[in-house]
């Protein structure tokens, strides 16, 4: 067993701590939109595509804002994101709620709100794999990505509440107050880089990742960018994403429009994903790091657990097509999406620090971050919406979901296991 400095210990669970109250909130914004959307557009007379294009723009200024963000993280940690998303995230939930009008609702929920949550994600999946790398990865992500269901349970619950005697203003209101406290407390806890604290990642070095996971190599944006496994990656984490995005923003108005379940029975089945998110985010993480021992190899490991996830995805669309005939197969889907969530965003990020090193990685999964989610999030939740009007039925949105998750699939199938760069000789740092 690898003897851990006790202060490096301590040091890398608070960066442990911080991302999991980022994810917290990031995914908070996400999961309540889905139990919000039906009552902010009955109540503003806006169709379900028009509510949701406020959550596909707030998607689109979050991705440009990741890229930024992992910039940031690269040079001084991830205090600076995680404060500045505590300032701009809580103005999102809070000015969104005294709006009045379309428009004022599109800039305040898309500029604000995409700012804010747009520093969590990156900083997040980065910090955790700057601190930790091999076999201690996913576990440890695992924990912090825990935060994304809790979030799902609790603040879906709380929403719900409040939606029965108030309505989604004062819902806003009080989320508001929930994520300027949690990511605060983020920003104090959070902590620089390894290297500015003399440690080095914990865990082996990454292996399959060529000369240049292992050897120090510092990858230019442009340099990893011209080769395959980032952008095999993108795809792969792109077409989940649209998948994924899709379904969590429309699957409540799913059971209740064409399975007509009562809101807070469709509520109820929605936080199953969450509840069984929290259990199935540290074991999948176990898991992931017992593939990775197995196989002796980091990038094939990761590869591996990124062709299961999205599999899972296209039989929880099956089975949630099937809802309609038993109550079973939602709570089946449920299960399934949770180990889904689990492995692949996290996967993603994991596979890309295997093969590019962690030097770079906050700017290279920044660019890598900007490209998915600018496109996944809107598209996905916004195609939801859009075939819905089309049809008056979900159940095209749901088979727009199943393909997405199969493309993903298809593209983990091609991610190789290293990255050759052209200038190893010249960039590879000498160790001191």
């Amino acid at each position: 067993m690898e003897q851990i400095d006790p202060r490096q210990k301590k040091l890398g669970y608070m960066v442990v701590l911080a991302s999991w109250l980022a994810v917290f909130c990031l995914f908070g914004y996400r999961s309540t939109f889905s139990v919000l959307l039906g009552p902010m557009s009955e109540s503003m007379n806006w169709s379900v595509s028009q509510t949701s294009l406020g959550y596909s723009l707030m998607m689109t200024i979050y991705a440009v804002t990741a890229f930024f963000s992992g910039m940031i993280i690269d040079k001084w940690g991830t205090r600076p994101a995680y404060l500045i998303g505590a300032v701009f995230a809580a103005l999102g939930f809070y000015v969104t709620s005294l709006t009045n009008s379309y428009f004022q609702y599109l800039a305040c929920y898309a500029i604000l709100a995409g700012v804010g949550t747009g520093m969590l994600w990156v900083s997040s999946t980065v910090s955790v794999r700057k601190w930790f790398v091999g076999s201690h990865y996913a576990k440890m992500w695992g924990l912090a990505f825990m935060g994304a269901p809790v979030a799902q349970v609790i603040l879906s619950i709380g929403v719900k509440e409040i939606l029965v005697t108030m309505d989604w203003r004062q819902a806003m209101q009080g989320l508001a107050v929930v994520v300027f406290i949690a990511l605060v407390i983020a920003g104090l806890v959070a902590k620089k880089n390894p290297e500015d604290y003399g440690y080095q990642p914990v865990g082996m070095a990454p292996s399959g990742g060529g000369k240049s996971a292992q050897g120090g190599y510092n990858w230019g944006v442009k340099e990893a960018f011209s080769t395959w496994p980032i952008w095999g990656t993108i795809i792969a984490f792109l077409g989940s994403m649209l998948a994924e995005f899709l379904i969590w923003s429309q699957v409540v108005m799913y059971w209740t429009t064409d399975l007509q379940m009562p809101l807070s029975k469709a509520t109820n089945l929605y936080v199953l994903i969450g509840i069984v998110g929290i259990f199935s985010m540290p074991l999948m993480g176990v898991v992931a790091d017992k593939v990775v021992d197995r196989f002796g190899n980091e990038a094939k490991g990761r590869k591996a657990m990124l062709i299961f996830g999205p599999v899972m995805g296209i039989v929880a669309c099956i089975c949630l097509l099937f809802t309609r005939y038993s109550i079973v197969f939602g709570i089946v889907s449920c299960f399934l999406f949770a180990v889904y969530w689990a492995i692949e965003p996290g996967g993603c990020a994991g596979y890309a620090g295997a093969i590019y090193g962690g030097k770079s990685l906050g700017k290279i999964w920044g660019l890598a971050t900007l490209v998915v989610m600018g496109i996944g999030p809107a598209v996905g939740s916004f195609m939801g919406g859009f075939l819905y009007d089309l049809s008056g039925s979900y159940f095209n949105s749901i088979i727009f979901a199943l393909c997405t998750f199969v493309v993903s699939t298809i593209a983990a199938f091609t991610l190789p296991l290293s990255a050759k760069p052209k200038t190893v000789s010249d960039k590879v740092e000498t160790a001191a």
